[in-house]
């Protein structure tokens, strides 16, 4: 009888569970049993392992083995369990040594000839290794980068399981085929990478496009800036053509690179859903994520039948993700949103488990005025009826739009603006600087708290430990008095004043910035701050 155990993950959403791997042997029928509550494709990894370990030059085992994935309570599934149920099965065969496999973490699909695959979410996969004490950590090669993103685990990375079984014995490594010369994709990266990989599916595959593109607006990059500055959410609504798309993607661009724990978050989160692309171990640029309007609500907030997937919230975790036509989604899809805006995170149950999922992202939200879009503007040609305008307006419900901070409405750019402007709008590279600015002064006032930006810090704790000038909220006071504010709705107006006051080098928010804030939150213009918003 023989007797060996290893160890590799399984994922539930972003998050990993150490899995023992268990391989018995017993005098009896040749058989194969897998136990351990594996899925479809993990119970097809006994077909796997044996070609493999067969076409690799070992003898299979022909007596009764059992592999065992423990605990046995927890949903398992994928190719990644191949690797270690077969060195698992090698070491119960005594051709390798038993001790030498018990405290290394294995992650691999292994083809039919023997070649060790990359399979996703290996990052989160090691991460959960590391967190559970493991040091040696055996990968396929084509992954070894993104798994050395982890700190304090060695990382081996193997072609082949004949190049693993001569590594543990202490033999001289066997010669691998290198990956094709002649121009060929390589079949060895076809399970890392899912359909759809570029922009709009969280990695944008083209150069980050500038803000001085954008003619005219000036109210609309106003509230772009202070979005970006405090991480505030933003509603663009006007007819089609004004820019409002053109805005929402150079919003990134603002947003300054991400740190390295949140560029591990993000790569994560990108590795398990299958679009961080091959020779890019680590996104270290925001995400920007832009689903098509017929979007369900599984591919937003994420789902599936059996472990739930990252949907475009998670996707565009520490982000922007942009609703273009965003009346025109489902309302289902749209209200689902309410709780990870205002948590952060996304809890997904299904009758396989629950999985939380990140969701820090900064929702962008863009609409025509009407069905026909031509609502309001100058010349005067909307064909919609009242009540179809009513109807369309109406399918942003309430509990969503209060939870949006800046309300802007984008005019059609005039021709003056369109051609006498060009060359005098500034750039990125300009806003981002101020942008990073003020971000830097709101983290030097939140030291020692759990925030960093304006828009997640609890209005409780604006209203009672950062005080704003006197007499600033009298304007807020009486919108509010009038219905015209929530209790949320004056939270956040709170929260944009301080970061225009950030922007504005000021230490605290004055008058001025406040009636810029409900500027922004509800559209109407203050006197106050069209005659003095742009001074600094």
């Amino acid at each position: 009888m023989g007797f060996a155990r290893t160890c590799s993950v399984a994922l539930l959403g972003v998050d990993g569970v150490v899995v023992e791997v268990q391989a018995d042997l017993e005098a009896g029928v040749a058989a194969f049993t897998l136990v351990g509550l594996p899925d479809k494709s993990l119970s097809e990894s006994r077909d796997r392992v044996r070609a493999a370990i067969v076409n690799s030059g070992e003898t299979w085992p022909q007596k009764k083995l059992t592999v065992g994935l423990s605990p046995a309570s927890v949903p398992k599934g994928g190719s990644g369990f191949d690797l270690a149920v077969a060195c698992a099965v090698l070491a119960a065969n005594d051709r390798v040594d038993p001790r030498d496999i018990a405290d290394l973490m294995m992650i691999g699909e292994l083809g039919l000839d023997g070649r060790v695959r990359p399979v996703r979410g290996v990052l989160p996969a090691v991460l959960a290794a590391a967190d559970a004490g493991y040091r040696h950590v055996v990968v396929p090669e084509r992954t070894v980068a993104e798994a050395s993103l982890v700190p304090g685990v060695s990382v081996l990375g193997v072609r082949s399981l004949r190049q693993l079984i001569a590594l543990l014995n202490d033999e001289l490594a066997p010669e691998e085929d290198e990956e094709p010369a002649d121009g060929r994709p390589d079949p060895m990266l076809a399970g890392l990478t899912l359909p759809g990989v570029g922009h709009g599916t969280g990695l944008a595959d083209t150069g980050t496009p500038d803000l001085a593109e954008v003619a005219g607006q000036g109210a609309a990059r106003t509230a772009l800036e202070v979005a970006a500055a405090g991480g505030h959410h933003i509603y663009l609504k006007g007819p089609p053509g004004a820019g409002k798309t053109m805005l929402a993607e150079r919003l990134p661009g603002l947003l300054p690179p991400l740190t390295r724990q949140e560029a591990v978050e993000v790569t994560a989160v990108h590795s398990v859903a299958g679009i961080l692309p091959p020779g890019r171990h680590m996104v270290e640029q925001p995400p920007y994520c832009a689903p098509h309007h017929s979007a369900t609500m599984q591919s937003l907030v994420g789902g599936g039948n059996a472990m739930p997937r990252p949907g475009a919230v998670s996707l565009s975790h520490k982000g922007v993700l942009f609703l273009d036509e965003a009346p025109e989604f489902s309302g289902q899809a749209l209200d689902a949103l309410r709780q990870p805006l205002e948590s952060g995170h996304v809890v997904i149950a299904r009758a396989a488990g629950v999985v939380r999922l990140p969701a820090r992202f900064l929702l962008v939200l863009a609409a025509n005025p009407c069905p026909c879009g031509r609502y309001g503007s100058p010349g005067g040609m909307c064909d919609c009826t009242p009540s179809m305008i009513r109807r369309y307006q109406g399918r942003l419900s309430g509990p969503l739009l209060d939870r949006v901070d800046l309300r802007v409405d984008v005019e059609a750019v005039s021709r003056s603006e369109l051609i006498g402007g060009v060359g005098s709008a500034e750039t990125t590279a300009v806003v981002a600087s101020r942008v990073r600015e003020a971000r830097e002064r709101a983290a030097a006032r939140y030291t020692d708290t759990p925030w960093r930006l304006n828009s997640q810090v609890p209005g409780h704790e604006l209203r009672t430990r950062w005080a704003v000038a006197p007499g600033a909220l009298r304007s807020a006071e009486r919108d509010m008095e009038r219905g015209l504010l929530t209790a949320r709705g004056l939270d956040r107006v709170l929260r944009v004043a301080w970061t225009v006051a950030d922007l504005a080098g000021r230490d605290r928010p004055a008058g001025v910035d406040m009636e810029r804030a409900l500027e922004l939150r509800t559209g109407v213009r203050r006197g106050m701050a069209v005659a003095t918003g742009d001074q600094r």
